[in-house]
């Protein structure tokens, strides 16, 4: 009988805390159109599959009459589960208690889950709901922030890290999901900023709303903080379940192989390209082309689109594509396209992701405003990512390969393992309009007829240099293929490279152009 009733005394106490913050909390949460932390978990997780730690644990603060306040949970909900059968820890903000405030203990459970994620060796998962710091408890709620921080540190590169916006995520708590490796947000209910509207307006006078601070839609196509955006929470959590069947529990494992596919692509590969160079296309079309069912995940779709990077799969292999755009700004290179090429291509070989890059563009993007936003750092990013990058790094240059942009978009020079160019590749200095004015400046200049000299030493260019064959033959271009061949030799190169082994000089650690 005793036992009995530890048993029903131990289930009364779960019933309470599962009730969160209470009917009128929850009641008031669901009118903002939002789930609660636990049917948050519930939907990303298999079913069945969840189990929750540290529900009894309770917040320490005394001071400002918190010690007569009882905080289920104190605020968050922590645990392990299932997705497509992989394990993942998990945390959820419960707004519904004290507007999910981190104090000392709500901080202590995120950070157990966190340091049993790393221990274990699998993904983390945090969704985020919170007011911010429990001002009633002081230091200790930074110093929660600052363990937190840390060890989003610690784990980069080890395993990966997924953040969820689901509501307010304010001040110092967005410095955690900007340490993730990707961000997701959902439209009018994802609210992000270091300061909110309140401050802003008494500090500068200015007017501004929430959402146009810091939404879903700024942070997607203004900012580039969030990597995926949804219209509902319910697309959103079907996002990371898509993204964790892409990706590997660490970086000492590579991503699960599934059955291999032929691409569903209807359109012919070699019919997608124009045949005026000038004309644009959608490279996303190139690549259905090319993966097992024609699928492609994208990343970051709607911030800087001159680029376009994500998943797919080659032969079941999960593979990262980079690939300039050429109908955005005709694919050239500028601030936020390499931040976002440079920091998907350091994912990928972080987690052992071979790197497909499709190359067709101008070079980097001129002007006084790029010059001064740091085009020059911001452009180095990208070389620096490829070069330091061991996984197998595979180029196909489709069109134009000018400049610097054709150095940057994993060159040869950078240790690209193989280098392929469809017989349209121009590869040069310059596009041949520019590079006629240059070479051949005073031969315009004294003819008869200056546009028609310009035309014809421009055609003069195009047939001398702007080819893929003057690279290919100083080496550095491996194999001029036909553009139906595209698949065969990527699957080819993958293959030979799958137990690609490479050691650099030894040393601390590289110093990026952060």
């Amino acid at each position: 009988m005793s036992l009995k009733r530890n048993i029903l005394d131990l289930r009364k106490r779960k019933s309470e805390v599962l009730k969160g913050g209470g009917e009128k909390a929850i009641e008031k949460q669901v009118a903002m159109g939002k789930l609660t932390a636990r049917e948050r978990i519930l939907y990303i997780l298999d079913e069945g599959s969840f189990h929750e730690y540290d529900m009894f644990v309770e917040h320490v603060a005394r001071d400002f009459d918190m010690d007569k306040m009882k905080l289920h949970g104190d605020g968050v909900i922590i645990g392990t589960g299932t997705i497509n059968g992989s394990p993942v820890c998990i945390f959820a903000q419960d707004f519904t208690v004290a507007g999910g405030s981190l104090g000392l203990m709500h901080a202590r459970k995120i950070t157990k889950i966190m340091d049993h994620s790393l221990k274990m060796r699998v993904p983390l998962i945090g969704i985020n709901d919170s007011g911010g710091a429990r001002i009633q408890e002081g230091v200790n709620s930074l110093a929660g922030y600052g363990e937190i921080f840390f060890r989003n540190t610690l784990a980069s590169g080890v395993i990966p890290q997924i953040s969820v916006i689901l509501g307010p995520c304010a001040g110092g708590a967005v410095y955690s999901p900007a340490l993730t490796d990707f961000v997701f947000v959902v439209n009018n209910i994802s609210k992000m900023f270091i300061t909110g509207p309140g401050v802003i307006k008494t500090v500068l006078g200015e007017e501004i709303s929430m959402e146009d601070l810091g939404g879903a839609k700024v942070h997607a196509e203004v900012t580039g903080n969030a990597h995926f955006y949804a219209e509902s929470e319910q697309e959103c959590f079907d996002q990371i379940k898509k993204l964790v069947s892409y990706i590997p529990w660490n970086n000492e494992q590579k991503a699960e192989r599934i059955a291999p596919a032929e691409p569903k692509s209807k359109k012919k590969i070699e019919n997608i390209v124009p045949a005026d160079p000038k004309m644009p296309y959608d490279i996303r079309d190139i690549i259905k082309s090319i993966t097992d069912n024609s699928d492609f995940f994208e990343i970051m779709e709607m911030f800087a689109p001159n680029v376009v990077i994500g998943f797919g799969r080659m032969e079941g292999e999960t593979v990262g594509f980079v690939a300039n755009q050429p109908k955005v700004l005709a694919g050239v290179l500028d601030c936020d396209s390499s931040d976002k090429a440079a920091r998907f291509i350091r994912y990928c070989d972080a987690f052992n992701i071979p790197i497909i890059t499709l190359e067709d563009l101008p070079g980097y993007l001129p002007g006084a405003d790029q010059e001064h936003a740091g085009v020059i750092r911001h452009g180095a990013k990208i070389l620096y990512a490829y070069s330091e990058a061991t996984v197998a790094k595979i180029t196909v240059i489709i069109r134009k390969a000018y400049g610097g942009g054709y150095i940057a978009m994993n060159s040869r020079h950078l240790r690209a393992d193989f280098v392929f160019a469809w017989p349209t590749a121009e590869i040069a200095v310059m596009g041949p309009e520019g590079a006629a004015n240059i070479v051949f400046r005073k031969e315009i200049a004294e003819a008869e007829d200056p546009e028609a000299m310009r035309q014809l030493k421009i055609q003069e260019y195009k047939d001398k240099f702007a080819n893929p064959y003057v690279a290919a033959s100083k080496g550095y271009i491996d194999e001029v293929i036909e553009p139906e061949d595209t698949r065969k030799m990527l699957l080819h190169a993958l293959k030979v490279s799958a137990n690609k082994s490479i050691s650099g000089p030894r040393k601390k650690h590289g110093i990026p152009p952060f």
